[in-house]
């Protein structure tokens, strides 16, 4: 367990002596798929790095399907409000795919920040990158294809749970991508119709990684890209 909560690749580009002082208050949490471990309006008690799950950001309002604007994964963390100065969220994070994490408390979380000039320098950093990804992804939600947009959030699954089998029901992709449960049956046809996945009773399996890359739309290319850059 150790080494897999080593895993998550924000903490891992962090200096020896900011990584420590961070997780000296910290521990090791198996969340569970439908999970909330945030909630919109409410104060942030903690803030999660997950390992080998995944946390769907997702807008809530009256008589609306939730809605997801982001996903979260090892790559990054739950809880960006705090580095901006803020106690409280505007979205509710929902674990998508069960997995580990490392769970720190807030409080502790704040006073590691204004304590470090490089921890913060590093975390306003994935600030960016992050609010970048939420552009994008309003942006592809208008613009691009459906076929394309689920291949995207397909790969963004499986980046962030590092697996290529995926417990997805068609109804919960419709509310993750804001469509009707119809248009991501057919765009899942035509994936499958290609060779690049396999589903059946709630699962999906990523069959030709690079190929389902090709059939993307831009948008997961772009944000690969630019963590890289940014994060580096």
């Amino acid at each position: 367990m150790r080494d897999a909560l080593a895993n998550n690749l924000l903490l891992g580009r962090l200096g020896v002596r900011d990584r420590h002082s961070l997780l000296t208050v910290r521990e090791p949490v198996k969340l569970l798929t439908g999970t909330r471990v945030m909630i919109a309006g409410q104060r942030l008690t903690h803030v999660y790095f997950p390992i080998d799950c995944a946390i769907s950001l997702l807008i809530e309002t009256a008589n609306s399907p939730l809605l997801e604007i982001g996903l979260i994964g090892r790559e990054g963390m739950l809880g960006v409000p705090l580095i901006l100065g803020g106690r409280q969220t505007s979205v509710s994070g929902i674990v998508q795919a069960p997995g580990l994490a490392w769970r720190v408390e807030a409080t502790h979380f704040v006073r590691c920040l204004e304590t470090s000039e490089p921890l913060r320098r590093h975390l306003q950093r994935y600030v960016h990158v992050h609010m970048t990804q939420l552009t994008e992804a309003a942006a592809c939600k208008h613009f691009h294809k459906l076929s394309g947009r689920l291949a995207r959030w397909l790969l963004m699954s499986s980046d962030r749970s590092q697996s290529s089998e995926l417990v997805l029901t068609h109804e919960y992709l419709s509310n993750m991508l804001g469509v009707r449960r119809a248009g991501i049956t057919l765009a899942a046809r035509v994936l499958k119709e290609r060779g690049l996945i396999e589903y059946s009773r709630g699962q999906i399996a990523l069959l030709d990684r690079a190929e389902l890359e090709s059939a993307s739309c831009p948008c997961y290319a772009r944000e690969k890209t630019s963590y890289e850059h940014f994060m580096r």
